[in-house]
């Protein structure tokens, strides 16, 4: 396969006391996007950070921020996240009652839009949503905490979503989340996977810009 990984690279295993370093590895890096996990500690049982940090970020990214809204109610958030600097905004589909209604709201701040998966939620839901979607996140770990075991049912789902996607005509990404590293990444590009987040892996590797072209180079 020609095709390389996209890599989008987690902050929230970064040293925040030493984060302007860790965003310049990033933007030195062959990363392609740095991944913001934002939760709110009531969808998640985890509190990360906030549009302070966002900000912080964002005046030091040289890659397109990517956010992951792990929270409730996230269409409050969404102007914020595309004025702090945010190219990519995807919601919960378990965490949107309106869900068309909250991916046309990121749409119209100027951001793609993007649908995140819990790893019970089938992608059979996602039938007659999925063309207004440029990016479907699936949480190859339940989502929450950084470092994490990859779920093996992720696999299954992958090629499910990609066949869907495939039918369709789009070009709507997939990404997966969680528990990747340089040992699985190619059999996630195999399986259909477009993107993979790449973050514990790389931030408690001794070179971690050298780790991420590894999985830059999986085939």
């Amino acid at each position: 396969m020609d095709k390389s990984i996209l890599i989008t690279s987690s902050v929230l295993n970064a040293d925040f006391g030493n984060l302007a370093a860790d965003i310049r590895m990033i933007n030195d890096s062959q990363a392609d996007f740095i991944h913001l996990d934002i939760m709110d500690g009531m969808f998640v049982p985890n509190i990360s950070f906030g549009f302070p940090v966002v900000e912080a970020i964002s005046k030091i990214a040289r890659k397109p921020m990517e956010a992951h809204l792990m929270i409730e109610q996230p269409d409050r958030y969404v102007e914020r996240f595309a004025k702090a600097g945010c190219s990519w905004l995807s919601v919960h589909y378990e965490a949107c009652p309106h869900l068309h209604r909250s991916l046309q709201l990121i749409k119209s701040c100027g951001m793609k839009s993007g649908i995140a998966l819990n790893p019970h939620t089938p992608v059979s839901l996602l039938e007659d949503i999925l063309d207004m979607a440029d990016l479907v996140i699936l949480m190859s770990v339940n989502p929450g905490f950084g470092g994490q075991k990859f779920i093996p049912a992720t696999m299954g789902k992958i090629e499910k979503l990609r066949a869907m996607i495939d039918k369709a005509g789009l070009d709507t990404l997939i990404e997966i989340d969680g528990g990747v590293n340089k040992d699985n990444v190619a059999s996630l590009l195999n399986a259909g996977a477009d993107m993979v987040v790449a973050g514990s892996a790389v931030f408690k590797a001794e070179n971690p810009v050298e780790y991420i072209r590894l999985m830059k180079e999986a085939r």
